[in-house]
């Protein structure tokens, strides 16, 4: 099938290793990937922000990019449940509403779109390291994934996951809040990495960029050698 992946604007600019890892993945499995590159942002920073008019702004241009019947393929649980989740209340009321609403119809996080659409959880993968696995609050609180990305892990030949005693506490990043609340996001984001510092991992993994940017800025700082890398990595090692 023809897939279109839609690429958060930080992968874009800060981490472009995951959109690639992610169209490696899905072309081994024999789709087509396309990607438009007329959407720049989902809009969720003004959205959260309370801006919601600025948001309506950015998120009319990307219904419009995104028209048509694909599946629309996410590697980030934030932005992905941005376009599933709140498109439909962003545009509740308003002309633009059925179309939101068809869209969202059509949105699939990464590793959800491969256990639950795709039926595929062994990739042929291999990952000789130990890891743990951080949740983001969106993919875990608004799309009601936990499962999805540790069936993909296990099924990593030479990969040993750890779990976390601490597995669904926030990272502190949250977008926005980090800027307007940097002490209690780091406060949050050095408890989350005390957690997987306890497990021994070498790697921390998510499916989401956004939490990862922030950990690993800290890990940094405290000059750990704990490294953090984005789920679609781990499993395009072929």
């Amino acid at each position: 099938m023809k897939i279109i992946l839609f690429v958060p604007c930080f992968v874009d600019q800060l981490f472009p290793i995951v959109g690639i890892s992610a169209v490696r993945i899905l072309e081994k499995l024999g789709h087509t990937v396309e990607f438009r590159q007329s959407i720049v942002c989902c809009g969720q920073p003004a959205f959260n922000a309370g801006y919601w008019s600025e948001a309506r702004e950015i998120a009319v241009g990307v219904l419009k990019s995104l028209e048509g019947d694909e599946p629309v393929v996410v590697p980030s649980g934030s932005c992905g449940a941005m376009l599933k989740n709140f498109y439909p209340e962003l545009f509740k009321q308003t002309p633009t509403h059925e179309r939101a609403i068809r869209l969202s119809g059509r949105i699939f996080e990464f590793a959800s779109f491969l256990v639950d659409h795709l039926g595929v959880t062994d990739l042929g993968s291999r990952f000789p390291a130990t890891v743990t696995f951080h949740d983001g609050c969106h993919g875990l609180r608004e799309l009601g994934m936990k499962q999805q990305p540790r069936l993909l892990l296990q099924k990593v030949k030479d990969l040993r996951l750890i779990e976390m005693d601490d597995q669904t506490s926030c990272c502190g990043f949250g977008g926005t809040f980090a800027v307007k609340f940097p002490m209690i996001s780091s406060a949050m984001g050095e408890t989350k990495n005390a957690s997987a510092l306890e497990t021994g991992a070498e790697y921390l993994v998510s499916n989401d960029s956004s939490c990862l940017m922030h950990l690993q800025g800290l890990l940094s700082r405290q000059h750990q050698k704990l490294k953090t890398i984005h789920l679609a990595e781990v499993l395009s090692h072929f």
